[in-house]
């Protein structure tokens, strides 16, 4: 095994960056990646740059409640087929967040890849809900699982990464699974998150406190729940 294949074997999936006396919750982020690739991801990790704002604005929005908020560290940039290396490192990092905090409720926000992750990773009894941001949501992917979470999707309707249809498919499964999921379409919105990237930061941030009680949801989320929770009747989806 190649030194660097080695080091990313013994490496703690979890990194934190912040820490509390007596935790009320926690924060944990995960970055894109790529379909396929062993290679472990570089300091200098674009999809992990990515996320900086969000996790910036998260450490803001929670500070002074005892939140946690960390970092997932993949060992392997790609997904990597029926792997899924990030998924199983998402849940390696929760099961390292457990032995050090304890069963406090968990969100998981996740870009891309990482909202893959997060999403498959929302299995694991500690996690309450899901951020995903222009989430990677094949149609064959489970959502049986997601049964009792709150699930927000964002995704931006000019992406030509990953398909914002898919996210409204997978909220969709996701409700038949009893979750409260919702999908928000951000007209004009990039994969990167760079077109109205103060919107992204906004409703990603909201949805994260909403969702752990601190707070209201953002306008446009309480009203994509709304719609969603209207059935067949009415246009689940909400644009902004």
């Amino acid at each position: 095994m190649p030194v660097s294949d080695r080091r990313a074997a013994v490496r703690p999936a979890l990194v934190l960056d912040r820490t509390a006396a007596r935790p009320r919750a926690v924060v944990l982020l995960l970055h894109g990646g790529r379909s396929e690739s062993e290679r472990p991801p570089t300091r200098l990790n674009p999809p992990g740059a990515r996320m900086r704002p969000f996790t910036r604005a998260v450490l803001r929005a929670t500070e002074g409640y005892d939140v946690v908020v960390g970092r997932v560290r993949y060992r392997h940039q790609g997904w990597n087929g029926a792997r899924a290396d990030a998924a199983r490192d998402a849940r390696r990092a929760l099961d390292e967040l457990e032995q050090l905090v304890g069963p406090v409720p968990v969100v998981l926000v996740g870009h891309s890849m990482g909202g893959r992750a997060a999403l498959a990773a929302a299995a694991a009894e500690q996690v309450i809900g899901v951020v995903g941001l222009a989430p990677w949501c094949p149609p064959d992917e489970p959502a049986d699982h997601l049964g009792g979470r709150r699930i927000v999707l964002l995704h931006g309707d000019r992406d030509r990464t990953t398909d914002p249809r898919e996210s409204v498919a997978l909220a969709a499964r996701a409700r038949d699974a009893g979750a409260e999921a919702c999908a928000v379409l951000l007209a004009g919105g990039d994969h990167p998150m760079l077109r109205r990237a103060g919107t992204w930061h906004a409703l990603a941030t909201g949805s994260v406190t909403g969702l752990l009680g601190l707070g209201r949801f953002p306008d446009e989320v309480r009203d994509a729940f709304a719609r969603a929770a209207a059935g067949e009747e009415t246009d689940p989806v909400q644009r902004v």
